[in-house]
């Protein structure tokens, strides 16, 4: 027990009975801080529940407790007032429920659960039950963070942006063996969601909520992760989450198993006039201010103490359940996100023993790393790491089927924007193709416009009325801001785009979906949402309405590999380039064969729109709506276009090219 820890003073009453679920691991400290608040005579140990029998050596100083593998049956039995749960995170819920309909108040180890549906379950079961839940988030039971909260509310730090926490600790590889559900995501197909941002460093997240003031379900606005292994497991030892809240404060956590030492995690709150840092660990706060610089130390009350007494005098809880809503709402984030990326071993510091076996797996600028993540409020892709690109991947079923670079180094020509490539087809072919000889421009699958109030967003030569295609220096770019979700087949993200003198000219929202459509196709979903950042209106242009026939390109567009061959495209009524292009068919579609043989397809269609397709066979291989095909289009507010492509495999019929269409509608 920490040395800082301060029990509440009951009032009156007899010790309170405990039953303790999870005598091992962790559940030992609990035993030693059982042993003291015996000693004061807060509380009774009457009954250990776990799988095997724990030995009356691990007892010592605690009674002879009943023993038994039936949480609800030894609660009934021993009338025990408190259950303190610490047992494996996927068993949370189950035994959570059972503690509280057999009648016990209830101390949860953190995490509470391992999803956000077992967080609503105990949560359900509390409200039912009248009992009370305390969850074992100690960090939050110390007055560092009302300190801290005061401090900011009190304006001496000025307008706060941003609070960054940094945590990095070994663990050998052992620690990821040492129980069966040690560094994995599911076991047996039940949600276990271990990992570096959710175990060990459950803290580091739950305290800058808790500084941000920012704890309750739906407290938060938008929840990016990025995982990462440098060790052969399932779960994350090394990652990195951001949060942004509805005030448009952000909240990152970067945080790694795999540091060369113990370094002490705290989090930085960033104001306009100061900063203040908190050792959470430590319950130890730096104010500086200019040139001054104070520490403070602060006191912090036991967890279990404080529901003694919350059970005898009701006094106040200090993390009840509804305190750790926004902490479980990024875990199922972290739930919810692909499965971490492997650092590979060139990247890492691999440590062994005198028989050759490996002991550890260390990230040697890992602590680093994480402080620069904690200074500037940045992800790991976002900070020049080899092991941590800019880059996202798309999965169906498994598999992966598309790359969206959305931080790719290109020259201003290219008109820089967030693209998908490659991308294939479910069984491998390659349907996309970025940067080729004959238009360096091109990039794969993404959104470019030849003109947005005068500036360059397509790349390549702008069409100059008089003049034809000219090199200008008018290049916009499309600058990344964040992403709103990330997970396996979705991604949301918020873009700037901006001319070249860096002024945004306007923004976006884009989402991007991937899910499987039948055996042999996948359907691509992508939605653009571009907003005017004033009032005043925007217009959009394509070359065809400054005079440069039938070049209406311009929005969603999908460049094929210039390297196909028996190229074909058409609709549901017409066949070929200067039939379908312009059209306003509901949908049209692209068949090819790769250079090894593959034959693949591509069916395009609009929702909600109807805009002319523009499509290229001769001299290239590509196609999209065009936004402006006839004349500009003008916009103030919000303009949304969404299409759906269908990948597939073999070379489909136009009845067969209906039909998946079709099987889209109701998606």
């Amino acid at each position: 027990m920490s040395e800082r820890a301060s029990d509440s003073v009951l009032q009156a009453g007899d010790p309170v009975r405990v039953v303790l679920a999870g005598a091992r691991g962790h559940g030992r400290w609990h035993l030693d801080n059982l042993r003291r608040l015996t000693g004061a005579g807060l509380v009774e140990l009457v009954g250990v529940c776990d799988l095997d029998p724990v030995p009356a050596a691990a007892l010592a100083g605690l009674g002879r407790p009943a023993q038994s593998g039936d949480l609800s049956g030894l609660i009934t039995r021993t009338g025990a007032e408190v259950t303190i749960l610490v047992t494996p995170i996927h068993t949370h819920a189950d035994l959570a429920v059972a503690a509280l309909r057999a009648g016990s108040h209830l101390l949860l180890e953190k995490p509470p659960a391992a999803s956000l549906a077992d967080h609503t379950r105990i949560a359900d079961a509390v409200h039912a039950t009248g009992r009370a839940c305390q969850v074992g988030f100690q960090s939050l039971a110390a007055e560092a963070i009302p300190f801290l909260r005061k401090l900011i509310a009190g304006g001496q730090l000025g307008k706060v942006h941003g609070i960054g926490v940094a945590g990095a600790w070994p663990r050998p590889v052992t620690y990821f063996s040492r129980v069966p559900w040690a560094g994995r995501r599911r076991l047996d197909g039940v949600a276990v969601t271990d990992g570096a941002l959710t175990n060990p460093f459950a803290h580091a997240v739950a305290t800058a909520l808790a500084v941000a003031e920012a704890e309750q379900l739906g407290a938060v606005a938008e929840i990016d992760v990025e995982l990462y292994r440098a060790n052969a497991i399932e779960a994350d030892d090394t990652s990195c989450v951001r949060v942004r809240l509805p005030s448009g404060v952000v909240v990152t956590v970067a945080v790694s198993l795999c540091a060369p030492e113990r370094h002490e995690p705290y989090l930085v709150v960033h104001g306009e006039l100061g900063r203040a840092t908190l050792t959470y660990t430590l319950d130890r706060v730096t104010v500086e201010v200019g040139a001054d610089a104070v520490t403070t130390s602060h006191a912090r009350t036991d967890l279990l103490a404080n529901l003694v007494d919350h059970v005898r005098t009701g006094a106040g809880l200090l993390v009840p359940l509804t305190r750790t809503g926004a902490f479980t709402e990024v875990l199922e984030a972290v739930r919810r996100a692909p499965d971490p990326t492997p650092i590979a071993a060139a990247h890492q510091e691999i440590r062994h023993d005198d028989a050759g076996a490996i002991t550890q797996r260390v990230l040697p600028d890992i602590v680093d790393l994480t402080a620069r993540s904690a200074e500037r409020l940045a992800l790991f892709s976002e900070l020049g790491v080899p092991w941590a690109p800019p880059e996202q991947g798309l999965r169906v079923g498994g598999r992966h089927v598309a790359g969206y670079r959305w931080a790719a180094d290109l020259p201003s020509s290219a008109s820089p924007r967030p693209y998908l490539h490659p991308v294939r087809t479910l069984a491998g072919a390659e349907v996309s193709e970025a940067v080729p000889a004959d238009h360096r421009h091109h990039l794969g699958v993404g959104i470019a416009i030849a003109d947005v109030d005068g500036v360059n967003f397509w790349g390549g030569r702008t069409y100059v009325p008089g003049r034809g295609p000219s090199w200008r220096r008018d290049h916009g770019v499309q600058r990344h801001l964040r992403f709103a979700r990330r997970e396996a087949g979705r991604l949301v993200e918020h873009l700037v785009w901006e001319d070249p003198d860096g002024t945004p000219v306007v923004t976006e929202e884009r989402v991007i979906a991937a899910r499987p459509l039948d055996g042999s196709a996948w359907v691509l979903d992508v939605t653009c949402t571009l907003t005017t950042p004033t009032d005043a209106p925007v217009t959009i242009r394509s070359s065809a309405t400054k005079g440069r026939t039938g070049a209406g390109y311009g929005g969603f567009f999908w460049r094929a590999p210039g390297s196909t061959t028996d190229r074909a495209v058409f609709t549901a009524d017409a066949e070929g380039e200067e039939r379908v292009n312009g059209s306003r068919a509901p949908w049209v579609a692209l068949c090819g064969t790769t250079v090894d043989g593959q034959d693949w397809t591509l069916v395009l269609a609009q929702r909600g729109s109807a805009d002319p397709w523009f499509v290229r066979v001769r001299e290239y291989l590509g196609a999209g709506p065009g936004l402006a095909w006839e004349r500009p289009l003008v916009f103030s507010g919000a303009l949304t276009r969404r299409v759906l492509t269908i990948i597939a495999d073999g070379r489909l019929g136009r009845d067969d090219s209906a039909g998946l269409v079709g099987a889209t509608t109701e998606r």
